[in-house]
């Protein structure tokens, strides 16, 4: 539970990482860890979380239930993500250096 606490911690500070980033022009949005429970809450059908790991990482750090795993932490095939335009899509990764 520990380690899957941190790795949604990692969610947020990348998340974070990359809205600030993008935050004016890309519509990332800051989530915290909360944020992303209520989420998964109110829209489990349509909310995704996608695990953007090396297996490397996913095999030491382990991933967070239900996530989806990407062929790749560096490219992937859009086809990996869900059709509908509405949903909710939230990428974490675990920073190695």
């Amino acid at each position: 539970m520990k380690k899957i606490l941190g790795m949604i911690a990692t969610v947020v500070l990348l998340c974070a990482g990359l809205a600030r980033a993008a935050e004016s022009t890309e519509g990332f949005k800051i989530v915290h860890v909360q944020d992303v429970a209520d989420l998964l809450a109110k829209q489990p059908t349509s909310t995704w979380i996608y695990d953007a790991n090396p297996s490397r990482v996913r095999d030491k750090e382990g991933i967070i239930p239900g996530a989806k795993l990407l062929a790749s932490s560096t490219s992937y095939d859009l086809r990996e993500l869900p059709q509908a335009k509405d949903s909710k899509l939230v990428f974490y990764c675990h920073n190695t250096y």
